[in-house]
This record gives structure tokens, C-alpha cells and sequence, in this order.
């Protein structure tokens, strides 16, 4: 699976951003979908992921209520829809994938063995 990320850019504080990521392959609904972030000199967070099989969704607690993620396994495309960010949004975000991951590990960034190349959300305040 190849994963292409797009829709950063230089934003307001307040305002709204949405970031899609595109798959390549088949088979798109076997894979736990996430997105990570990376502010400079952080570590890669975890942000939000979107369960194979269900509609299941699972946000860290810094986004929760912000943000939005969703996918459309037709078009092998997920989104996540930013509002209302933030100065501390700021950070390079990457969308991930990962077939059949178990539950306890949708927020761990080591199980996801596909990612993409990360695109740049800047928040001004």
C-alpha cells in the first residue's frame, strides 16, 4: 500500500483545515487508517485512527472534539477534518495504515507498517 497525503498549509488560529490521504492496492477496508503529527523536536503523536471493519473511530485527547476523521473505502481516500485549530497544531502530519490491527494498538506508531509522506500544517496565531 502506497499512502499520499495532501491538504496542509499556512492557517489562522480558528480556522479549519482538511487533510485527505489517498491508497493505492486493494483491499483499503482490512486497514486501521490513522493519522500522527510531529511538531519540530517532538515526537511523532498519535492524532486519530479510523478501525478496519467498523465504524469505529479513536482521537487523542488533545483533538477530541476538533477533529474529525472519516474514510470513503471506495475511493480509498481518509480525511481528517481540523476545526478549530490551534498554535500547538502546528506540526507535520502523516497518515498511516496497518491490516487487521488489533485494538489496543491503533495509537501506537510502530504497528502501522505503511505511511505516507507527511504534510505540513502551520497554525498562526
Amino acid at each position: 500500500v502506497q499512502l499520499q497525503a495532501s491538504g496542509g498549509g499556512l492557517v489562522q488560529a480558528g480556522d479549519s483545515r482538511r487533510l485527505s490521504c489517498i491508497a493505492s492496492g486493494r483491499s483499503f477496508n482490512i486497514y486501521t487508517l490513522a493519522w500522527f503529527r510531529q511538531a519540530p523536536g517532538k515526537d511523532r503523536e498519535f492524532v486519530a485512527a479510523s478501525r478496519y471493519g467498523t465504524s469505529a473511530t479513536y482521537y487523542s485527547d488533545s483533538v477530541k472534539g476538533r477533529f474529525t476523521i472519516s474514510r470513503d473505502n471506495a475511493k480509498n481516500t481518509v480525511y481528517l477534518q481540523m476545526d478549530s485549530l490551534q498554535p500547538e497544531d502546528t506540526a507535520v502530519y502523516y497518515c498511516a495504515a496497518a491490516s487487521f490491527l488489533h485494538d489496543d494498538y491503533y495509537y501506537i506508531a510502530r504497528y502501522y507498517n505503511f505511511w505516507g509522506q507527511g504534510t505540513l500544517v502551520t497554525v498562526s496565531s
